[in-house]
């Protein structure tokens, strides 16, 4: 959990609208000890209160080598695994709550993190709202940032431990040339399908099929069989979707965060 002082928030915001910014973007995070339906809604309009452009919701997890996963390791593991089902239900139901309480105020669901109040201003299509990672590729900037290329995916290192974090950005820091990139995989034909797929299942508008036809030449759905009807099985398929396209439904995008490791290759796995 990263705290903050209100007062430091207010003020930030204070000078981000004070400087006419188009887009005004607040981060929030669930799932968080102690935190209940009530205390997060009280989160939500406070945020609310500056009208933002934007919202991101973020689930908290806890990595293993953290200080928080050691203090519920320390419980044992039955104890663990049954606070993590717990936490689990607490995460997806406070998902749903700020969803819904978003989605009543105004904003409409681009993916399951991020929420855009509907009425305001659209970016020209010439700039950043003709943005498509899945085809544009993206340039992460700063120590651990991801960066995607037609044929590369590929970041700085990465890691946990704090010894080994600050190890990390002093190799950083001290780097002059980042024309060589030393983490990283090559993305084939066939890891750019998936990549392509799992980004576009991402955003809530979905995956039109003619796109995909389009950049490779089949249909996902003959590419990924086996998936894809398991997606369905799931109910995280939208079964109302129009005519040629591909989207998850509200509970498919509730699970986001399983469709990746559910679409992993057994090379990359």
């Amino acid at each position: 959990v990263r705290p903050q002082r209100r007062a430091e928030v207010e003020a930030a915001l204070g000078r981000i609208r004070d400087a006419r910014i188009p887009v005004l973007n607040i981060d929030l995070i669930y799932g968080i000890d102690g935190q209940t339906e009530r205390t997060w809604i009280t989160s939500l309009d406070a945020a609310l209160a500056w009208r933002p452009e934007e919202l991101y919701l973020y689930p908290l997890y806890v990595r293993p080598l953290t200080g928080l996963h050691r203090l519920g390791a320390a419980a044992g593991p039955e104890a663990e695994a049954l606070e993590q089902a717990a936490w689990d239900e607490q995460r997806l139901r406070l998902y749903e709550v700020g969803r819904d309480h978003l989605l009543a105020r105004g904003y409409e669901q681009v993916s399951m993190r991020m929420f855009r109040r509907a009425d305001a201003p659209r970016e020209s299509q010439d700039g950043p709202e003709d943005y498509a990672c899945q085809t544009d590729g993206m340039i992460g900037l700063g120590c651990g940032a991801r960066s995607y290329t037609a044929a590369l995916h590929f970041s700085f290192d990465y890691a946990v431990d704090m010894r080994e974090i600050r190890s990390i950005i002093d190799g950083f820091t001290a780097t002059e040339d980042f024309s060589r990139a030393e983490v990283g995989r090559y993305v084939d034909a066939a890891e750019a399908r998936r990549r392509h797929l799992l980004q576009s299942l991402l955003q809530a508008a979905g995956l039109p099929l003619a796109d995909y036809r389009a950049r490779f030449g089949t249909d996902p759905r003959e590419d990924f069989p086996a998936e894809l009807e398991r997606f369905a099985d799931r109910g995280w398929l939208d079964g109302q979707a129009p005519e040629g396209l591909l989207r998850l439904s509200p509970l498919g995008l509730a699970h986001s965060d399983a469709l990746g490791p559910a679409l992993f290759s057994p090379g990359v796995r």
